[in-house]
């Protein structure tokens, strides 16, 4: 049989939130290409038929995502790696850094040192550091300490078909992020709010998406809000801050971790209200129940934006070793989606 593609993945979880791993079948970028971002722009423009192929049905589904392995462009870094959503392509995930930082070293991609494997992960938001705990040629939790993270607006209120003002927090943690208290839409994080949440989640974000576009200062090609996150007020347990979110990622899902770089804005957010300090430990758990933990180790400036640098420890396992083909016979070769699924809410109430 002649086959149009071949792709080798490793299948994977992060906290729950599925993040699998292509480790062969697609070569590297152009030459042309000097950083990760740049990389990004291409396969976005030029390769983005391994996206569809991967994560549209009937291969993939809504709720997982895809990470491309590459050689890195910063030479502090031991790889790169793109992140392939199911509307986007991210500059940065958490989940999916956790979930390709465990693959490369529980395949022996990256040699694991025990009991804490060091290194750098290239991604288009900048240099990611990993310190992974490992034992027993497993890895049991990864910590990444991200880029920068900054606030672009507090309490900007958006007009919302259906729903009149609503006071939106904006930031960055590596993606952009609308957040909302979910009390204050008269919903909370919570299973049986499920469907409500995603409807009303979503359309916020086209809401805030029309009236508001932060352009990110040292990449302006980086602009516009594209995730949005519900929130809960957190609590002190004992030595630690505690808080539940969940982020609808689009076309209308949850992300079943606590999402990483959503815990990176929500931290930004909480540090410029004066409810979370340096250093302080802060649990973020997910609308499942699986947590991160986190902290800030640093702050710091991005362009006029104070910023913080955070720090967040979750776990992820393989699922699967397979091999994703295309027959080029297939009728669906960018694959399809079906609304029962793959939900987009009307922008009315």
């Amino acid at each position: 049989m002649q086959l149009k593609s071949y792709i080798s993945v490793v299948g994977c979880h992060a906290e729950g939130e599925v993040g699998d791993v292509i480790v062969g079948g697609v070569l590297d970028a152009p030459r042309t290409c000097k950083t990760m971002y740049e990389k990004l722009v291409y396969f976005q423009t030029q390769r983005d038929d391994i996206r569809q192929l991967l994560l549209n049905e009937p291969r993939g589904r809504s709720s997982m995502n895809a990470n491309l392995i590459l050689p890195p462009c910063d030479p502090q870094a031991e790889a790169g790696f793109l992140i392939m959503e199911s509307d986007e392509y991210a500059p940065m995930s958490g989940s999916n850094a956790i979930c390709t930082a465990t693959v490369l070293l529980e395949t022996g991609m990256i040699p694991m040192v025990e009991p804490v494997t060091t290194f750098n992960l290239d991604t288009a938001a900048g240099l990611v550091g990993i310190t992974a705990a490992c034992e027993n040629g497993k890895c049991k939790a990864v910590t990444f300490d991200n880029a920068a993270s900054f606030v672009f607006g507090l309490d900007i209120p958006i007009e919302v078909p259906g729903l009149g003002t609503v006071r939106v927090d904006v930031a960055w943690g590596g993606m952009m992020f609308a957040l909302v208290d979910a009390a204050s839409c008269g919903l909370k994080i919570d299973n049986s709010h499920g469907p409500k949440l995603v409807e009303v989640g979503e359309r916020i974000k086209r809401a805030v998406q029309s009236q508001y576009v932060p352009i990110h200062p040292e990449n302006p090609l980086i602009k516009g809000v594209t995730n949005f996150c519900w929130t809960q007020p957190s609590e002190q347990i004992q030595d630690k801050l505690v808080a539940v979110n969940t982020v609808v990622v689009s076309p209308g899902r949850f992300d079943r971790s606590p999402c990483g770089t959503g815990t990176c804005a929500r931290m930004a957010v909480m540090h410029a209200r004066g409810e979370l300090q340096v250093q302080q430990q802060f649990e973020h758990r997910s609308i499942i129940g699986t947590k991160f933990d986190c902290q800030i180790r640093a702050t710091t400036k991005v362009g006029e934006h104070d910023a913080i640098l955070a720090r967040i420890t979750g776990r992820a396992w393989i699922t699967s070793f397979k091999q994703v083909v295309l027959d080029p016979t297939d009728p669906f070769p960018s694959g399809f989606r079906v609304p029962d699924q793959w939900h987009v809410p009307s922008d009315s109430s």
